[in-house]
């Protein structure tokens, strides 16, 4: 961390404690308890706690910046949240699964589903995941996009100790957080514009070229629909996933059209963009604000 500082670079941590996830693992091996039934079990909130912990002390000894990813519980949010006051250069992202659904969601037969890594908590701690996009103690929120088939993740031979993380939702991330959070829960929409935009290219080198609408910044614009209803369906994802954890869902507030560069890329669902047009942009260092 100390060679990232003096590089200018940024590290990210995802925080989970190893060796309590083997110790977690242990235990439920002996009782016989491996099958993703038991897979909250096998990685509890205090494995997160202390890779929490752990990665802000580094950062205080150091002074190199972190950037908490997959962070999922309102323990690891506090500790963040903590470190954020004594003036470390802690940023703190969440992801989608953590915002909509909770643990119970791992029950059943279609538990397999809804596995990701750390595994779904708590109600308590998705309503203080959306409280610290709100208030700012949460800046960033990112898929951890993982186009699995239903027929991957419900594999019979998957345990608490081999399986596929993570699920497809980069597709339908924005149009559930608008959803729930501008529509439901008042979010503001400037703090849905960082969360999703402005911080990121902030924290990653990119702004003032990317995030923001001003003279010189890229012309990436997105024309957003905010009393379009849409039902969300497994069929229309692009990806190669077959399913969905929010097939059936409702949703108001949709993108329309997706400018990039001053140039229209996506309109009402049809891709427009011509092949190999992306280019490469380069960040800048980090430095302290």
């Amino acid at each position: 961390l100390e060679a990232a500082r003096a590089a200018g670079m940024l590290s990210m941590v995802h925080c989970e404690d190893s060796e309590l996830l083997a110790a977690a693992a242990r235990r439920l091996a002996a009782q016989g308890r491996t099958s993703l039934a038991h897979y909250a079990e096998s990685r509890p909130v205090i494995a997160e706690v202390a890779a929490t912990e752990a990665a802000i002390s580094l950062c205080e000894s150091t002074g190199a910046p972190i950037h908490i990813v997959h962070l999922s519980s309102a323990r690891a949010l506090e500790v963040c949240g903590a470190a954020r006051q004594r003036g470390l250069p802690v940023t703190v992202e969440t992801r989608p699964l953590y915002l909509h659904h909770t643990i119970e969601r791992l029950t059943g037969p279609d538990g397999p589903l809804y596995v990701g890594q750390p595994p779904l908590r708590e109600r308590a701690d998705l309503e203080a995941l959306w409280a610290g996009l709100a208030d700012g103690s949460i800046d960033v929120l990112a898929t951890d996009h993982a186009p699995w088939t239903r027929a991957q993740k419900l594999d019979p031979q998957l345990s608490i100790t081999n399986l596929k993380p993570g699920m497809s939702d980069l597709q339908f991330m924005l149009p559930l957080y608008f959803s729930e959070g501008v529509g439901k829960r008042k979010l503001p929409i400037e703090r849905f514009v960082a969360t999703t935009s402005t911080n990121a290219a902030k924290i990653f080198g990119l702004h003032p070229r990317k995030g923001v609408i001003q003279p010189e910044a890229d012309a990436d614009l997105v024309i957003w629909d905010p009393k379009a209803k849409r039902t969300i369906r497994a069929d229309d994802d692009r990806s190669r996933a077959d399913y969905s954890i929010y097939d059936g869902w409702e949703v108001t507030g949709w993108p329309m059209t997706t400018v990039r560069r001053g140039e229209v890329v996506t309109n009402d669902g049809e891709l427009t963009a011509a092949k190999g047009s992306g280019k490469l942009v380069r960040r800048t260092p980090w430095k302290p604000a």
